[in-house]
């Protein structure tokens, strides 16, 4: 539950500090992903999108930034009507949790906000299992995953991976840092799904929130409505997921 905060009126400044203006441009960068949402035209159809989280330790130094980058665009693309959204994070020793599925990003951005690092092994393999569980009780429309490291059997990975493919579920993987042996996995996941691979990098917040505008836009017109729409982020997606083409963020 979000905590209400002190009444007591702040002493006024005369100067902008370094604070005053980073926080300006990150108003300006979501004003810029709701005018994206906005534009976003449902098809009638609810689409589904799951977001998996790796929440182990690693991620621990950009976590508190980067939670609420994504917070506040899936709060925001909520606001297009048209979007049913489960949260999944692992962490530990084997803790890997879902959420119930919702319509509200606000209640999505509480669930995230609650999520905190644990050190332990990543569980890639049990994200995509779950994709595949949930596309079997209903039409999942694409799996975004974000994380920075791949500690899993890159076969055995593969092998998920190519059953979500054959069953119409892309996976766009978002990968943070660079850390030896994750990007080849992570973008193989990517390709044998016909999903996406693109470098998530905190302090780029906005080519990641014109992405998720164009995910969400995927999951509730599909490639016609991104052909349609053709902005800059929509065909570097629609690239992506046609074989690799396009130059990934």
């Amino acid at each position: 539950m979000s905590k209400l905060s002190d009444t007591n009126k702040a002493p006024v400044r005369t100067t902008k500090t370094g604070q005053d203006v980073a926080e300006n441009a990150k108003r300006g960068e979501i004003d810029a992903f709701l005018s994206a949402v906005r534009s976003i035209k449902p098809s009638g159809a609810t689409g589904r999108v799951l977001l998996a989280l790796d929440a182990t330790m690693s991620r621990q130094p950009t976590w508190d930034l980067a939670s609420s980058i994504q917070c506040k665009m899936f709060e925001s693309a909520s606001r297009s009507g048209a979007l049913r959204m489960q949260l999944l994070y692992f962490r530990g020793h084997g803790e890997c949790r879902a959420s119930r599925w919702v319509t509200d990003g606000g209640e999505l951005a509480v669930m995230m906000s609650k999520v905190s690092c644990r050190a332990g092994q990543t569980q890639i393999g049990r994200v995509l299992r779950h994709a595949l569980k949930e596309n079997e009780a209903g039409r999942l429309n694409a799996v975004i995953y974000i994380g920075d490291a791949m500690e899993e059997d890159a076969d055995a990975l593969g092998a998920i991976a190519g059953k979500l493919g054959v069953r119409g579920v892309p996976v766009f993987v978002f990968q943070e840092g660079n850390l030896p042996g994750a990007e080849p996995v992570f973008r193989e996941i990517a390709r044998l799904t016909r999903g996406g691979w693109f470098r998530f990098d905190v302090n780029s917040p906005q080519v990641l929130s014109d992405l998720l505008a164009s995910i969400a836009l995927y999951a509730t017109g599909g490639l016609k409505a991104l052909e349609a729409r053709k902005s800059s982020a929509d065909v570097l997606l629609i690239g992506q997921m046609k074989g690799g083409k396009g130059k990934p963020t």
